[in-house]
């Protein structure tokens, strides 16, 4: 599962970063490592992008970006 299957409301834990290069360093820095736990806060009026909530900071990814990070549900 990645982190754009999940719905507004609902929580996950990070398991590993499927990205490559600088956006995957990218995503590193601003908390998404493996074990963070990464809310979905709200959508955007039109679905995209999605805020999330990962230690502590709102942070708004595309859906495409999300899709790079696998998580499990918890």
């Amino acid at each position: 599962m990645t982190l754009d299957d999940l719905q507004k409301g609902e929580r996950g834990r990070v398991i590993r970063i499927m990205a490559h290069g600088p956006f995957k360093k990218r995503l590193l820095e601003m908390g998404f490592v493996s074990g963070a736990e990464v809310d979905v806060v709200k959508y955007a009026p039109l679905k995209d992008p999605v805020e999330y909530k990962v230690m502590g900071y709102h942070v708004s990814l595309r859906h495409e970006e999300a899709a790079q990070i696998e998580v499990d549900r918890i």
